[in-house]
């Protein structure tokens, strides 16, 4: 397990369960990957059938306030994570409208608006930008 994690759970003092540490195995094994909370149950039954959904979505949201995970809100308001990167700018997204598919970006777009925010007595602490459109192949599929 990565040592960041290790230091993490160790100083919110976070026991790893044998259920809990399914749902953090799925998100390493994912790394890259925006999970549902649903697609991670069903990972997760894999390496213990008896995890409940319950369970999933606690671990999750606990892993996501010690900033493990990073939790982000997609279509129809579903909540989605991934595991959290800190040492890299917060990436963006890009999700096809009809594959559902969710790109990410790396470059930043807003450092310019940040810093006018900032020079205006604002303190930005973060920020969140998604654009919603079609994928490449999805388009191709349409144009035919």
């Amino acid at each position: 397990m990565d040592k960041k994690i290790t230091e993490k759970l160790k100083e919110n003092n976070y026991k790893l369960t044998e259920q809990r540490e399914a749902v953090l195995e799925v998100m390493l094994d994912n790394r890259g990957k925006h999970l549902s909370a649903e697609e991670v149950l069903q990972e997760a039954k894999q390496k213990m059938p008896n995890i409940g959904i319950a369970t999933v979505y606690r671990t999750l949201e606990k892993l996501a306030s010690m900033d493990i995970l990073y939790k982000t809100m997609f279509e129809g308001g579903k909540f989605r994570y991934e595991l959290s990167d800190e040492d890299t700018h917060q990436h963006h997204h890009i999700v096809c409208l009809k594959c559902g598919h969710i790109y990410e970006f790396e470059e930043d777009l807003l450092n310019e608006l940040e810093s006018r925010l900032e020079a205006r007595g604002f303190e930005i602490v973060d920020h969140e930008l998604k654009f919603y459109g079609y994928c490449p192949e999805c388009r191709e599929k349409m144009r035919k």
